[in-house]
């Protein structure tokens, strides 16, 4: 089968980028780097590429120049089982990015997040139509997502 790896396109940040993913995911790991060479442009040393894995996605990260920018138009969906993993995610991956209404944030290298609790999907998706409705308009007033919160309206 085809192995799929998204690819990030980094101005100069990608070493910074890599250790701070690999610092807020517990279950993730460098899996290799590529340092610039005496020949190149770059900094003698400095990190150029990197391929790393947050659970069982891996990413591979490039130091690519000023070219290209992240665009929320591609983002990364996080589906969280607690309220701790949202508050700990949403704290660590906003730090230094702007946070954006009903769960999406940008980080601070400007790569847009999802920080969603699993329980939403199936809120939305009752057979009730009046729950689900309860649910998307608490949902519209959030930016980080609190679980209570959507139960309370879908409970009503």
């Amino acid at each position: 089968m085809t192995n799929i790896r998204p690819f990030l396109w980094f101005n100069d940040q990608i070493e910074e980028a890599v250790e701070f993913y690999t610092s807020v995911f517990d279950d993730s790991v460098v899996l290799s780097t590529t340092r610039y060479p005496d020949s190149s442009p770059g900094p003698l040393g400095g990190m150029i590429s990197a391929t790393f894995r947050i659970g069982n996605q891996e990413f591979v990260g490039f130091n690519g120049g000023p070219n290209f920018k992240f665009s929320p138009a591609i983002s990364f969906f996080i589906d969280c089982e607690t309220q701790e993993e949202i508050d700990y995610l949403w704290e660590r991956m906003s730090e230094g990015g702007t946070e954006q209404q009903c769960g999406w944030l940008d980080d601070k290298f400007g790569l847009t997040w999802q920080i969603v609790p699993s329980v939403l999907g199936q809120y939305l998706s009752d057979p009730d139509p009046e729950k689900a409705a309860r649910v998307a308009q608490a949902m519209m007033q959030m930016v980080k997502f609190d679980i209570a919160g959507l139960k309370a309206a879908y409970d009503g």
